[in-house]
């Protein structure tokens, strides 16, 4: 399989100039070891046997290996963390070590946090630029820099084909199957985190088929705010022998720390006089075409709108996978650009999908649409929050399917998802 570039490469390829050791984590499947293959010239793969019990037996090998040395699922062998740590505090040079794997750890492992040793670099799925379907001609970067600068651009990808593209997924070893196959590689993945990750991380998982029921009433809860509550009340219903609260909530722990459930935090912004702001999380898997497996999603269904789940939420459930897309995209970006991302609520009924925060606090304030029309509608929280913020908001965006990016006269940016870079 022909590697396809990723806009992490250069990120950490940088870090490796500049530092000693480099983490890469991240879900299972987003494409850590390819990427980090690419710049090693030497590879401890502790998924190995072989390896693993060589390394267990003697941590210190890792440092025999030629650098960059990777170490590929570092986490099966926790010692070699603090292995790596040490070399960093005697001097090791920079680009001396590689890191890939889970933040979860084996039960009863421990280890020092690295802080100030290990830098830590998260890698999501495949954000739609690295997807190759168009070339993007507006930048985030760019924009968050607070220019407003002008800005312009057509494509030919449209609604059915950001169907497509939900259901096809990031994850790079899946959305190269055959489409037949898609679908059972999906299932496996799901199976893989009930079966196995969880367990791997020292909980019991004593009600599997109940863990999959309430993944699947968050998928169906995909860009929203419902409740916990809410969520295993849907996953539930009916049943008798349910889990406990208690024990969900360590599954979601788990599934956090495993990076499958990756919901967006809302926004509190220290500098700001606003009041009432929600503290809720926006719920998002780290792939959407998790969600749409879980919930039974195909293109087809999706555009008619036959999937809709039964669940609480404004507009269509392809409106809501696809806004989990478009924040897919935005954290990549955002992170690149040294950013963070959240979401704006208030508890007067006002919204804004996704807030990317600069290091000072500005902010680009963006809106989700899944369509290709802007209505005044669409852009009144927009302009609101530019009015209330005076030169806190340095640019408006809102991000759709339609075919071309634009500027419009109050300032807010039309951007097509396909259209947007880094």
């Amino acid at each position: 399989m022909e590697y396809r570039s990723r806009l992490l490469d250069d990120k950490l390829s940088e870090l490796l100039r500049l530092l000693p050791a480099v983490a890469v984590e991240g879900a299972k499947g987003v494409g850590k070891t390819e990427t980090a293959m690419r710049l090693a010239a030497d590879i401890f793969a502790l998924d190995s046997s072989l390896t693993r019990a060589n390394v267990e037996n003697d941590p210190s090998l890792v440092l025999d290996g030629k650098p960059p040395t990777l170490v590929d699922e570092w986490q099966i062998v926790p010692p070699v963390w603090d292995v790596v740590r040490r070399a960093v505090d005697a001097g090791a040079e920079p680009g001396r070590f590689l890191l890939t794997g889970s933040a979860t750890l084996p039960e009863g492992a421990r280890v020092h946090s690295g802080a100030g040793r290990i830098v830590r670099l998260l890698m999501r799925p495949m954000s739609f630029p690295e997807r190759g379907l168009a070339v993007p001609s507006v930048s985030l970067t760019e924009l968050l820099e607070g220019a407003r600068p002008a800005i312009g651009g057509q494509t030919t990808v449209m609604t059915a084909d950001y169907a497509r593209e939900i259901v096809t997924s990031g994850f790079p070893g899946i959305r190269n199957a055959q489409p037949a196959a898609r679908g059972y590689l999906l299932d496996s993945y799901v199976d893989r985190i009930v079966d196995h990750d969880i367990p791997e991380a020292g909980r019991n998982v004593r009600h599997p088929e109940a863990l999959r029921a309430w993944l699947t009433a968050y998928a169906a809860a995909t860009a929203t705010v419902s409740s916990y509550s809410t969520i295993l009340d849907a996953a539930t219903a009916g049943d008798s022998d349910k889990p406990s609260r208690t024990t969900i909530t360590g599954y979601r722990e788990l599934l956090r720390q495993i990076r499958i459930l990756d919901p967006l935090a809302a926004w509190q912004p220290a500098f700001a006089h606003l009041k009432r702001l929600s503290q809720g999380p926006k719920h998002h898997l780290i792939d959407p075409a998790l969600a749409a497996r879980l919930v039974g999603a195909s293109p087809t269904s999706l555009i008619k709108g036959d999937a809709d789940p039964d669940y609480p939420r404004d507009g269509t459930f392809l409106g809501a996978l696809f806004e989990s897309l478009v924040v897919q995209t935005i954290r990549v970006l955002a992170e690149l650009a040294g950013c963070r991302a959240c979401h704006f609520r208030d508890r007067d009924g006002r919204e804004i999908d996704i807030i990317v925060q600069r290091p000072d606090s500005r902010v680009i304030a963006i809106e989700v649409k899944s369509a290709g029309q802007v209505r005044p509608r669409d852009v009144a929280t927009l302009n609101w929050l530019d009015a209330a913020l005076p030169g806190k908001v340095v640019d408006k965006l809102i991000v759709n399917t339609g075919d071309r990016a634009f500027r419009r006269p109050d300032g807010v940016a039309v951007v097509p998802l396909a259209l947007l870079g880094l």
